[in-house]
């Protein structure tokens, strides 16, 4: 079994989706990243687009963001968003 990421997807004005996940890949200024467990701590600025989450079953959750960051440590990646929702929900 895959190690977990606990994420947290916040929006200025409510939260948007938390959870367990296997794997974050999100986009940034400086291009798209891949989060797996044990990665390095980090902050990016996010570009707009989707943060596409993956569950420990395999399935995926979407949600697009607009102006905010993304950091990451130990484990928890916490992305912070002007604007955030879920895609499809």
């Amino acid at each position: 079994m895959a190690k977990s990421l606990s994420v947290s997807v916040v929006s200025a004005d409510h939260q948007v989706w938390t959870g367990e996940v296997t794997m974050v890949v999100a986009k940034t200024v400086e291009g798209e990243i891949g989060i797996l467990a044990g990665h390095e701590p980090m902050l990016a600025i996010l570009a707009l687009g989707d943060v596409r989450l993956t569950l420990a079953d395999g399935s995926k959750v979407i949600a697009k963001a607009e102006d905010g960051f993304l950091s990451v440590d130990n484990d928890m990646v916490t992305i912070v968003a002007r604007k955030a929702e879920l895609v499809g929900s």
